[in-house]
């Protein structure tokens, strides 16, 4: 089984000019190495917060490098800057507004600014994309909330079958599928 790409995408101004470590990009790909059982390569990219070059990097990721799955960190709160949710939404032909709705549920029960975020998921081809906040410790909490619908959303759009350890999380699929 040859692994799947899979897009990391971070979206900082001060990570991408050097002012400080990318901590969300590294987060996602230990989160998803505990998560995947399925053989998977990261392909990550590190952009400042420009609605074009998070829109490149998304269509690069998505149609150069044929990644099953971008996973973006940054850029989904209220600030003027943080326009990920906007170029998510400008390169996206289906739009998945529940993905969004279950992270803030999740992340509303560990802190009440969880409503302030704008994170969503959408597909491009059979590339299924899904912002997450910036904060490396919310990474877990809102990757956990939707992961399991993650493997059957990528199976519905034609890309490659992703399993999961059942032991970190259980990947829903109907039966038969």
């Amino acid at each position: 089984m040859a692994a799947a790409a899979i897009g990391i995408l971070t979206v900082s101004d001060r990570a991408s000019r050097g002012a400080y470590e990318d901590r969300g990009g590294p987060a996602i790909a230990a989160e998803l190495a505990r998560i995947l059982a399925s053989p998977w390569q990261a392909v990550p990219r590190l952009v400042p917060d420009e609605q074009p070059l998070i829109e490149a990097a998304l269509r690069d990721l998505a149609d150069q490098h044929g990644c099953c799955l971008v996973v973006t960190t940054g850029g989904t709160g209220p600030a003027p800057r943080d326009v990920t949710p906007e170029a998510t939404e400008a390169v996206c032909e289906r739009m998945l507004p529940g993905f969004g709705e279950a992270m803030r549920a999740a992340s509303l029960r560990s802190v009440p600014t969880a409503i302030l975020s704008r994170q969503t998921a959408g597909t491009r081809g059979r590339c299924l994309i899904v912002n997450l906040p910036g904060k490396p410790a919310a990474i877990a909490e809102c990757l956990g909330a939707v992961f399991p619908a993650i493997p059957y959303g990528i199976d519905l759009i034609g890309g490659p079958r992703l399993e999961t350890n059942p032991g970190i999380c259980r990947a829903f699929r109907p039966a038969g599928t």
